[in-house]
């Protein structure tokens, strides 16, 4: 798990162990840092030879500065899926905006932490 942002809070505490020696939860950085995360992302898909919506990665995005409107759209931009958000939604979201984030790039609430780490971990 590669966190970064305010996210990262969620879970920072969870005991996840570790795959040959380095720890499953990584921690890329801050908001601003969100475009090296994303690279990573592309040259992991690269690496395997698959699209970056076909990687075992979960976008979770937490509303806590203006600047995850920007990551956000960013992330929108480049086709990202799967998003999960919270822990509200932004006040210019109208429920039409919402039914097409959801339709066409699958954007889900958070819930607890527990139970979205289930729901990534499957």
């Amino acid at each position: 798990m590669l966190t970064l942002a305010c996210g990262k809070f969620r879970f920072f505490d969870k005991e996840l162990g570790d795959i040959g020696g380095i720890p499953r939860l990584l921690d890329v950085g801050q908001c601003n840092d969100a475009y090296s995360a994303v690279q990573i992302a592309v040259a992991l898909s690269k690496a395997f030879n698959v699209g970056v919506n076909d990687l075992p990665l979960s976008f979770v995005l937490s509303w806590y500065e203006q600047k995850a409107v920007a990551i956000l759209l960013t992330l929108l931009y480049l086709g990202i899926k799967n998003i999960r958000l919270g822990p509200s939604l932004p006040a210019f979201v109208s429920p039409d905006v919402l039914n097409v984030l959801v339709s066409q790039f699958n954007i889900k609430p958070i819930t607890t932490p527990d139970e979205d780490l289930k729901a990534i971990l499957g």
